[in-house]
């Protein structure tokens, strides 16, 4: 049975649907700097975006009417800035948990926020925090789920959606209720510092974790094994027998084995 209602306390509340937009990352930055009244947990959610992004300045494209494309506004003033990858945590761990719902216990979360689910990515987040001082005043949390799409562009070989997976349509608002529902669940779980169940699942729930698996850094290809995320968000890799830590733009995940 699909839900279809906002049960939580906050986030998705107040829905802001559009119909077309160049993203809505950029749309609550500019209603935030135009100090537009915005409660926690609004949500600005787009039919078309048209300038979408996702990590590394890529594009995120998708067909108008077929996906999720939404952000989040939360104000994580109670997180320290040295502790910011904890909300990557918490969302990741949100957006999975209604995932699954729907299916199964295939979905994966590949470092640092990507969705998978098997070897082809399903979704994707990019949160943008706002700094005051030494505080998070506020983060928008732009995520994107391929649903309902079933044809993409060349550039995102890997990609699929609830439907190819499900072979029939799937309604938006049910998910987007679902991810909204499940990603406060994990956010309240993260302002009251029980934060050790949802480092525990983000780390279970990891793509590659514990395989043999080929990366790229610095221009050398290898083989190495996920063993970790520390709590910087940094990618622990062992390779050689040595644990290295990597940050985002520093490691490459490759799809054809290296050679021996």
């Amino acid at each position: 049975m699909q839900n279809n209602t906002f049960s939580g306390l906050f986030v998705g509340q107040n829905l802001v649907s559009l119909t077309e937009v160049d993203s809505t990352n950029n749309f609550l930055k500019q209603s935030l700097a135009n100090s537009t009244p915005l409660i926690e947990g609004t949500v600005i959610m787009a039919e078309s975006q048209y300038a979408g992004r996702g990590q590394r300045q890529n594009q995120w494209h998708s067909q108008p009417g077929k996906n999720l494309t939404f952000s989040i506004l939360l104000k994580p003033t109670f997180l320290p800035l040295n502790r910011q990858f904890n909300l990557n945590v918490a969302i990741s761990v949100g957006i999975i948990k209604a995932i699954e719902k729907v299916l199964g216990p295939n979905a994966k979360i590949k470092w640092p926020n990507d969705i998978y689910f098997g070897s082809n990515k399903l979704g994707g987040v990019l949160i943008e925090n706002m700094v005051q001082g030494s505080q998070i005043k506020n983060a928008i949390v732009g995520i994107g789920i391929n649903v309902n799409q079933t044809i993409f562009e060349d550039g995102a070989a890997n990609a699929i959606s609830v439907k190819q997976i499900l072979h029939k349509d799937y309604e938006l608002k049910a998910l987007l209720a679902e991810i909204c529902n499940e990603v406060e669940v994990a956010y309240l779980m993260l302002r009251s510092e029980n934060f050790e169940p949802l480092q525990a699942f983000y780390l279970q729930k990891l793509y590659w974790l514990n395989e043999l698996r080929p990366f790229a850094a610095n221009g050398i290809t290898f083989n190495g094994i996920i063993k970790d995320v520390n709590p910087n968000g940094l990618l622990c890799i062992e390779t050689n027998n040595e644990l290295i830590q990597y940050n985002f733009k520093e490691i490459e995940f490759l799809n054809k084995p290296t050679p021996k």
